[in-house]
């Protein structure tokens, strides 16, 4: 198979969807690889890396997309690039569909076979492609919330560890998966007073065995959420529904409850946000400010720390990019009912059910699309 790898273009992303250790796994199997001109070198990863690993170097993006059969990235397509997607094509990146209409609506008329790294389950259980991603941006969270309490980010003026004398500050964290538990990590090491939100008790249960009296657990419900959000000095949302828009737990009278030059950061962004008052921002430009309370909302956290953001995904990624250049998407689909779920768009049809309920779209069943593609 020919694979693409564009260089990314959405604001401030210096991340590449495969290393040259990744392309020479699918040179070593047989495959072709095309890799943009400077897509790796703002991580130091050169074109005479991969030019050393197999791959072929080409200047423009236009002819990667108008060769190769799989094009791999890392963020969504911007609008130039979702138009020169043909049908048949398979994209395989981060989608985040849910939250964007305009997004799905160019997936879907290209016609391309387009799969979610982010929809993609494990064989035990979770999301093993976007969990090193939420890794990343939960230990992030907790830098991002401490630098902009800082009174020249516009924050209170506070300092997360307190010293002697002085109390630390109080961190609630919303979600106890992989993002809420690695911000909870972070703000744990830096001695913070932390308050940690989930429905899952068992996960409560488990974060309290380990942390003891060094946090405290609350069950999530409205009730409780107001009482940690306007308590605390930072709040860190983490919440995720599989696919599906993130839901609105923090609401803007919460926010307006606050204390003045508090900090929001919301690691659910990608997915429409957790925070009714929060809308997506960018590196260059990573905050704004609702009712006095600063809000960190960039879309990309892990860009920020691109190189080993790049490394950390394509660790998760390469398998399945491996599986689909030796297969084809038809067979590796079948053969492999965890990737099957990545399938968001494909053919014009909009093929994950949250997607299609979130937009308004029929949801058409992968299998159907399938066809009699042999294992």
């Amino acid at each position: 198979m020919l694979v693409g790898v564009p260089k990314e273009i959405k604001n401030q992303e210096s991340r590449v969807g495969l290393t040259p250790a990744s392309v020479k796994e699918l040179i070593l199997r047989g495959h072709q690889v095309l890799v943009q001109q400077n897509a790796g070198a703002a991580i130091g990863l050169t074109d005479a890396m991969y030019e050393a690993s197999g791959a072929t170097i080409i200047e423009d993006a236009a002819e990667i997309f108008a060769r190769a059969e799989m094009i791999v990235k890392v963020k969504e397509p911007q609008p130039q690039e979702c138009a020169m997607l043909r049908p048949g094509q398979i994209l395989y990146t981060y989608l985040h569909l849910a939250p964007d209409p305009e997004q799905t609506k160019a997936l879907v008329a290209s016609g391309a076979v387009c799969i979610a790294y982010e929809t993609i389950t494990g064989a035990n259980g979770g999301l093993p492609l976007l969990a090193p991603m939420s890794e990343v941006a939960g230990r992030m969270s907790i830098q991002a919330g401490a630098a902009h309490l800082e009174k020249s980010k516009g924050g209170m003026g506070l300092l997360l560890g307190g010293v002697p004398g002085v109390a630390p500050g109080h961190i609630a964290i919303i979600g106890a998966g992989v993002v809420g538990t690695n911000a909870l990590q972070m703000a744990v090491g830096i001695g913070a007073r932390v308050t940690i939100l989930d429905k899952n008790i068992d996960r409560l249960r488990q974060l309290d065995l380990v942390y003891g009296n060094r946090i405290a657990t609350m069950y999530s419900n409205a009730h409780s959420i107001e009482e940690a959000v306007i308590d605390a000095d930072l709040v860190i949302g983490g919440v995720l529904v599989p696919g599906a828009a993130a839901p609105k737990l923090v609401t803007k009278a919460m926010i307006a409850r606050m204390k003045q030059g508090a900090v929001v950061v919301d690691v659910a962004i990608d997915q429409g946000g957790c925070f009714e008052t929060s809308h997506a921002t960018t590196h260059e430009k990573p905050t704004y400010v609702v009712d006095g309370v600063v809000h960190y909302c960039v879309a990309n956290m892990p860009g920020a720390v691109a190189r080993t953001s790049t490394f950390a995904l394509n660790n998760a990624t390469i398998g399945h990019a491996v599986a689909l250049a030796d297969k084809g998407w038809q067979k590796a689909l079948k053969a492999n009912p965890h990737l099957k779920n990545g399938l968001n768009v494909c053919q014009g049809k909009v093929t994950y059910e949250a997607v299609a309920h979130a937009l308004g779209y029929t949801y058409v069943d992968a299998d159907s699309l399938l066809g009699q593609a042999a294992l």
